[in-house]
């Protein structure tokens, strides 16, 4: 960790080029010699990625960035911020601390938090970054997770881990027995020390199976951001034998996108299928992840158009986690039918559909774009139909 770089004059020529194409600031040749070059731009590319995921760092003064790898792998803000939410108590134990994002927030709910990075140079930036952030309650452990819970021998509120999803040649994997720490050989561990844990895994992994690896689950929470699923949460308590409880969440801009599900009861939850109605509806992200096909059914009372299309209808509109839309005409899947409609330019989105986004615009001539939405599915009768939509 070179200090120099938190020289004024550094600094500035940093925020100064924050927008620069890198390329041409090398080529350009930058003008401060009592510094490498490498340096400055690791910094610049590294707080760059930090502006709109990070701007709590990013506007705090005197902050030290890591490679642009360790800001690629952190938690954003606004999932941190939802996690600080989910815990409370004296102590928690941060098990892969990494860039410290999750940590720092953690320590707003919390109020002693241990940081535990094996990394001794990222460890120093954390340590460092905390004092310029005013995060005085945040101890730093320069050890493995695993070791530190050792060593300390002692009882915490909460443990969270977030098992590295790199394997020894740095390629992704995202299997819990293919992380490090393996969580199922460490969950009793855990389990210990901590009466509560957070395990943040892929989005990419399947609950059941997951289920089946781990003790004690109470809660699953998806986490999507602006429609796009960000992190899965697994809640463990100790000596829970209840249900599992699935929260579904889609952080946006404008509002918080929530539905919640019983997860043993989504087979058996009630579905009432019919025809397209006045109204359709489209699930966020994080409730098709969660698999919460069945319970949106029942719990919001609208049917679905089909058991493995995954849009649902209603004749009076309701407030709906996901996208609303008016039904304006329904057609047959038939091109000659298709091209009455003079439709030219259309947004299109398939579900349960043989042919594929691309394959639909070539085979009907519709560009992207524009006011109307166009919906290909499958209907209860197993036709191929068309649902011209408006956006609500």
């Amino acid at each position: 960790m070179n200090l120099d770089v938190l020289n004024t004059e550094i600094q500035e020529f940093i925020d100064a080029n924050i927008k620069s194409d890198i390329s041409s600031l090398l080529l350009k040749g930058i003008p401060l010699n009592y510094i490498n070059s490498k340096v400055i731009i690791e910094q610049i590319e590294a707080k760059k990625r930090c502006q709109k995921k990070l701007p709590t760092w990013f506007n705090t003064e005197n902050i030290f960035y890591p490679n642009k790898l360790n800001i690629e792998q952190t938690s954003s803000e606004i999932t941190a911020k939802y996690k600080a939410n989910l815990v409370s108590g004296q102590t928690l134990i941060d098990l892969t601390g990494g860039f410290g994002v999750d940590a720092y927030y953690f320590s707003k709910q919390i109020e002693n938090v241990t940081h535990c990075e094996i990394n001794p140079e990222l460890s120093e930036i954390v340590t460092h970054n905390y004092k310029a952030l005013n995060a005085f309650n945040i101890t730093c452990k320069n050890d493995s997770g695993i070791d530190v819970l050792k060593q300390l021998d002692q009882p915490f509120d909460w443990i969270y881990i977030d098992p590295s999803r790199r394997d020894d040649s740095k390629q992704k994997v995202f299997l819990l027995s293919d992380c490090t720490p393996n969580i199922k050989t460490f969950q009793n561990l855990f389990l210990k020390y901590a009466k509560h844990v957070m395990i943040k895994t892929s989005p990419l992994l399947d609950l059941t199976a997951t289920l089946s690896d781990l003790k004690q689950v109470k809660e699953i929470h998806t986490v999507a951001v602006n429609n796009e699923v960000k992190e899965l949460l697994w809640l463990l308590e100790r000596d829970y034998e209840g249900e599992v409880l699935v929260k579904t969440v889609n952080l946006q801009k404008e509002n918080t996108q929530n539905f919640q599900f019983n997860f043993k009861n989504e087979s058996t939850a009630h579905v009432e299928h019919s025809a397209p109605l006045t109204y359709l509806y489209e699930p966020n992200s994080s409730i098709l992840k969660a698999g919460a096909f069945n319970s949106v059914s029942q719990k919001l009372k609208v049917n679905k158009l089909h058991k493995h299309s995954h849009l649902y209808t209603s004749e009076t509109l309701i407030d709906f986690p996901g996208r609303r839309f008016k039904i304006e005409k329904q057609l047959a899947f038939n091109k000659k039918e298709f091209a009455k409609e003079k439709i030219t330019k259309a947004n299109i989105t398939t579900r349960n559909f043989p042919l594929s986004v691309n394959d639909i615009r070539k085979k009907l001539k519709v560009k992207d774009g524009g006011h109307l939405y166009l919906f290909f599915t499958i209907n209860i009768n197993n036709e191929k139909i068309i649902l011209v939509c408006s956006k609500l």
